[in-house]
């Protein structure tokens, strides 16, 4: 055989050019590149259905015998639309606002610790409400602050949330919700059970007081004689009438738990808001209330009770062991900080509360929102 002298390369070696050849176009689906502003960015030409199409095509070369991981290309699911659209909540105050404003919007930090925990809360107490829901407050000691607990919560509640709220009073001994709030009607719950009719709310708006919250008023009389004679038969008319129209009732209590219209609204009530102090002989009397509920066939109850330890001075009592203590037996346990425009027992205005004492009864009515949709509550 006879050499090759000009030292041709092996077929292993050799390297064919054709400069007629052009090169590879690129994959159909890469990312163009474009100039804006200077800055070198990449754009996606990508469309969703497409997306899915490639995505089906991959599946069905899977099934034909390849079934091998594809950790790098894997079919879009909903959860990745999501999180690509998803939103930051705008944030309301601080330097993450000013951010957000002077980026107009391209900028979004999201929200704040603080006013991610007011959100959260806020959407507990709008929770809505299947029916109506009840609610009880009750104490068997005088001067703990259950009147002024019953407006705070429902004037929380009604100037949170878009649908009614009323407060009824059904102290026998000389009740005071009326005057609690400004310019009280001088109707009362008698004159409400005596009206021919009842079907239309404007029927029923007529005997109550609106506060500036939005919360509405049933008085109680003011005759000691008259309103001890409010019975049990009476109360349950009252809510019949007040059920078809309002979404959450409150009913202020007198302080005897042997009278039979606390019996009634304690048979009808969702929830109990049992009011009592910090002083060693109101923590006594609403322990021995739980005691006495327990033994008369309420200990249903006493399990979905939220305890409200009214701190009605200054003084530093220690209500954080009460909220131990009573947290043992009871659904939740809410401290309300003293407040001086509480204590001077005139209307409340829950928009001249201390900003703590305001939090608290926001804290308070979602503790009772919680089991508005409790499937194992009272409520159903």
């Amino acid at each position: 055989m006879r050499g090759d002298s000009s030292g041709a390369s092996t077929p292993t070696q050799q390297i064919i050019f054709n400069p007629t050849t052009r090169p590879q176009a690129p994959p159909r689906h890469a990312p163009q590149l474009e100039h804006r502003d200077d800055v070198r960015c990449t754009r996606p030409d990508v469309h969703l259905e497409e997306y899915l199409d490639a995505s089906r095509a991959d599946h069905r070369s899977e099934g034909r015998g390849d079934h091998r991981a594809r950790a790098d290309h894997r079919p879009l699911t909903v959860g990745d639309i999501a999180d690509l659209v998803a939103e930051r909540p705008r944030p309301g105050r601080g330097w993450r606002a000013a951010v957000h404003r002077a980026s107009g919007g391209r900028l979004n930090p999201g929200e704040s610790p603080a006013e991610r925990e007011e959100r959260e809360l806020l959407e507990r107490i709008r929770r809505p409400v299947i029916g109506d829901y009840r609610v009880a407050v009750l104490s068997v000691k005088g001067g703990v602050g259950k009147t002024s607990t019953t407006i705070g919560l429902g004037a929380t509640f009604a100037s949170l949330r878009g649908d009614r709220v009323i407060a009824v009073d059904a102290n026998p001994d000389f009740g005071t919700l009326a005057h609690r709030v400004p310019d009280p009607n001088p109707a009362t719950v008698r004159d409400l059970l005596r009206a021919p009719s009842t079907d239309r709310y404007a029927e029923v708006r007529a005997h109550t007081t609106q506060a500036p919250s939005r919360l509405e008023v049933l008085g109680s009389e003011r005759d000691p004689s008259i309103s001890e004679a409010f019975s049990a038969a009476d109360y349950e008319r009252t809510l019949d009438i007040l059920r078809r129209h309002y979404n959450i009732l409150l009913t202020d209590c007198g302080t005897g738990l042997v009278h039979d219209t606390v019996g009634a609204i304690l048979a009808h009530a969702h929830c109990l808001v049992l009011v009592a102090t910090p002083a060693l002989d109101g923590a006594r009397s609403a322990w021995a209330t739980l005691d006495w509920l327990s033994a008369h066939g309420w200990a249903d109850l006493v399990s979905s009770t939220v305890v409200v330890v009214n701190q009605l001075t200054d003084a530093g009592a220690d209500a954080e062991s009460l909220r131990d203590l009573f947290g043992q037996r009871c659904r939740a346990v809410q401290v309300i900080p003293h407040d001086p425009h509480i204590a001077r027992g005139a209307d409340i205005d829950v928009d001249m509360l201390r900003p703590t004492t305001r939090l608290a009864f926001r804290e308070l009515a979602a503790m009772i929102a919680d089991d508005f949709a409790a499937p194992g509550g009272r409520h159903r």
